[in-house]
């Protein structure tokens, strides 16, 4: 009985207790023939009937009565077990700083932050807007969500999903210059770069068309400067994906340009991870963050 399937006991129980699968059915609220599906399949693992089909209903056999005892502490037990996880959830308590790069901080991560306060209301939340590694080799965060994997050893880090990079521009700008059609197309557009940081340039690189600094009308290596930049009409920029939500009037180009998606990584110190409070708010984010940002 090691593979038993314990989803099926529900709608046993309210077969046996309404005595009839339309009825089970509209208290679980799922359909009819869910319900006996489920009864046929709890049939077919115990290897006897729970039921005579009457024209009256459902009459549970012996082999059901017994069943129904056992099923009921069964229910029993794991509603005693959810009241236990809910109540440790609540007497959680304590501060958790999280640090995280300043459009995840400012446009992916407060929705979330305001359903953590509801799930585990006995946390507060230090938010630190950075992307320095440092922040947790120094202490100076608990949690802290990357765009790369960090390599130092006392560091472990949880992979949790992937944003994706769009190219972007205004619709004024676009407007005003035309929409690019291909990837050669951009060497033609005003473009908004990064200073020191070099993935725009090796992407370039990659696709055939190296460029240089001059290329670009701005270069900041500063993320919220450059999203203003990218919004105020300045020329085509390369942003997380999950920014274009946040703004009508900026408009995706060129969907299918070969950009990779950066891997999106949790990250703690090796020596707290067993902290209660900071496993469940990593459990919380790994859990709520969708998968493809």
């Amino acid at each position: 009985m090691s593979d038993f399937n314990w989803q099926l006991i529900p709608s046993f129980l309210a077969a046996h207790q309404h005595g009839s699968l339309l009825a089970a059915a509209r208290a679980l609220g799922i359909s009819q023939p869910t319900v006996g599906r489920h009864v046929t399949q709890l049939e077919a693992q115990l290897g006897t009937p729970l039921f005579e089909r009457t024209g009256r209903g459902l009459v549970p056999t012996p082999a059901a009565l017994r069943l129904a005892e056992a099923a009921r502490a069964m229910e029993a037990g794991a509603q005693t077990l959810m009241r236990g996880a809910q109540q440790a959830q609540a007497t959680l308590s304590g501060t958790v700083r999280i640090s995280a790069s300043q459009p995840v901080a400012c446009f992916l991560l407060p929705p979330l932050l305001a359903q953590m306060r509801t799930a585990l209301p006995g946390i507060q939340i230090e938010l630190v807007v950075s992307n320095a590694v440092s922040d947790l080799l120094r202490r100076e965060a608990d949690v802290a969500i990357r765009m790369l994997r960090p390599a130092q050893g006392t560091l472990v880090a949880r992979r949790i999903g992937q944003v994706g990079v769009s190219a972007c521009a205004h619709r004024g700008y676009l407007a005003r210059r035309g929409t690019p059609l291909t990837p050669s197309d951009l060497l033609a557009h005003e473009l908004v770069g990064n200073d020191r940081v070099q993935e725009i340039y090796r992407g370039f690189a990659a696709m055939g068309h190296p460029v240089g600094p001059e290329q670009f009308a701005l270069r900041t290596d500063d993320l919220i400067a450059y999203w203003a930049a990218v919004r105020a009409g300045l020329g085509i920029g390369f942003v997380a994906s999950y920014l274009l939500r946040h703004d009508p009037l900026l408009v995706a180009v060129l969907p299918d340009l070969p950009v990779p998606a950066m891997p999106v990584w949790l990250v703690v110190h090796r020596e707290i991870r067993t902290s209660r409070r900071i496993r469940a708010v990593v459990d919380f984010l790994a859990r709520e963050l969708p998968p493809m940002l």
